[in-house]
């Protein structure tokens, strides 16, 4: 058999090491051919291809980013705007004539939604979830979260003692546009007193009193941790809008600091390596069984896989009663209401 590999969407800390679980696994496991495509769908669209070997994929267990590169390109983007069928026509001629029996692509809500169109076109597709948010739906976790929640949890640590040395509060801003995982894990890792997440919305006036509250009884300083996702007024940044919100209504002076890039920079977590690792292997299995049309997922400790159909166009979301935030609201915690 003859497979291609690619990685689409934002970077993330664990692609290399599920490119080589992947590929190492085809190669000496199962005698398979390995392609590698780059940036993304961009690289099927132009033949842009690499030949695969052992040497090749050895020594990136530990890089951060993708040796394949990446893209946004969403080749059904024009076709489910204004039925334009040529890029998926282009990507599938494509396929055909490079001999391809699967291909592999690693990526998160966006790309599993491109894979299940592309699987729906009677191409061989096997998905790989991929993003720090946590957020797509079918797996209880994704390679890069834990490597962002390790990101988040040490600045947060490094701002308790800044925030305790001034007597400020500290508002830091944490990646996830729709699901609060992020801020969810690394605040309660870190210890934050508030936890702002987008699913659960706040009302600024409690976290002010929350604050204030806070102030009298002798706790000069606070940690907000918010997600980057929560409502604020016009384009101005949760954190900007929190941060004044907090400062003119206590009088307590208060900083924020946006993480931003910095989550989804650098070298894998050893979990998040062995997670990429497995899930990547499993993907190789699913190959060799012919068992296409399905994103490998962890269920549990185990790794599995479902449907792409089923995991299209969703999201995994926090709710009220995620035992995190059930414990925490029991430890005083407060989620902004």
């Amino acid at each position: 058999m003859k497979i291609g590999i690619l990685s689409s969407g934002g970077d993330c800390p664990g692609i290399n090491a599920t490119i080589r679980g992947v590929g190492k696994t085809a190669l000496m496991h199962y005698g398979m051919e390995v392609i590698g495509i780059h940036s993304g769908f961009v690289g099927l669209l132009n033949k842009d291809i690499e030949v695969f070997n052992e040497r090749s994929l050895s020594g990136i267990l530990n890089l951060g980013g993708t040796i394949l590169g990446t893209s946004r390109e969403k080749p059904f983007r024009k076709l489910l705007a204004s039925g334009d069928t040529e890029k998926p026509h282009i990507i599938k001629e494509n396929y055909e004539s490079l001999g391809l029996d699967c291909l592999v692509c690693i990526g998160g809500n966006g790309t599993q939604k491109t894979a299940n169109l592309l699987s729906q076109l009677g191409l061989n597709i096997i998905g790989v979830p991929k993003t720090i948010d946590n957020d797509i739906w079918g797996t209880d976790i994704t390679f890069g979260f834990d490597t962002a929640v390790n990101i988040a949890t040490e600045a947060i640590d490094r701002l308790h003692s800044t925030a305790s040395s001034h007597k400020r509060v500290m508002v830091v801003e944490v990646m996830g546009h729709h699901a609060g995982w992020i801020a969810l894990y690394a605040g309660m890792a870190g210890g934050a007193d508030v936890i702002l997440l987008p699913e659960l919305g706040y009302d600024i006036r409690k976290v002010n009193e929350v604050i204030l509250d806070r102030a009298h009884r002798g706790k000069p300083y606070s940690i907000v941790v918010v997600a980057e996702g929560v409502s604020s007024p016009g384009k101005t940044r949760p954190a900007d809008y929190i941060t004044r919100a907090i400062e003119e209504t206590t009088g307590i002076e208060t900083r924020e600091t946006v993480l931003g890039y910095i989550q989804r920079g650098g070298n894998p977590s050893p979990y998040d390596r062995n997670l990429a690792t497995r899930l990547g292997g499993h993907a190789t299995e699913l190959i060799s069984k012919g068992e296409f049309g399905r994103m490998v997922c962890m269920c549990g400790n185990n790794v599995t896989s479902t449907p792409l159909s089923d995991v299209a166009g969703k999201l995994k979301l926090v709710t009220e009663e995620h035992e995190l935030i059930v414990q925490g609201l029991r430890m005083g915690i407060n989620f902004g209401h």
